[in-house]
């Protein structure tokens, strides 16, 4: 059973001439779309499913090892990992009765049913 998932993927600490082995060794293990690089931080996104009855912390395993292993040591491996097939969401919806007080406003003249506001003013 696959499960669709958005990861996130953020690698700080890495030695910095071993980054584009890093690039490709992740990007062989999900399908991480452009990659951003900022402060010494590798940042990537993508939406893929996770196959096999792999848990998020087995795929952060296995992203972890891939890095390491291109970056020969070392470094910070963060997952972001969200699951997408079921996310919460709001459900809204309008009946006939809103369908019948949108015509009412849509066809009301300009200050109708207001009372128009009365000023006075005193000269002294």
């Amino acid at each position: 059973m696959s499960r669709y998932y958005g990861m996130q993927v953020i690698i700080e600490g890495y030695a910095t001439e071993r980054q584009e082995d890093i690039i490709n060794a992740t990007s062989a293990e999900w399908a991480f779309g452009d990659w951003d690089v900022r402060n010494s931080t590798l940042e990537a996104y993508g939406q893929d499913n996770l196959c096999g009855g792999e848990t998020e912390e087995e795929f952060t395993d296995r992203i972890a090892a891939a890095v390491w292993k291109a970056n020969e040591g070392h470094c910070r491996v963060e997952v972001r990992a969200t699951y997408l097939e079921d996310l919460p969401h709001d459900h809204h919806e309008r009946s006939e009765g809103d369908y019948a007080r949108w015509l009412a406003e849509k066809h009301k003249s300009p200050g109708e049913g207001e009372r128009p506001e009365v000023r006075e003013t005193r000269e002294d």
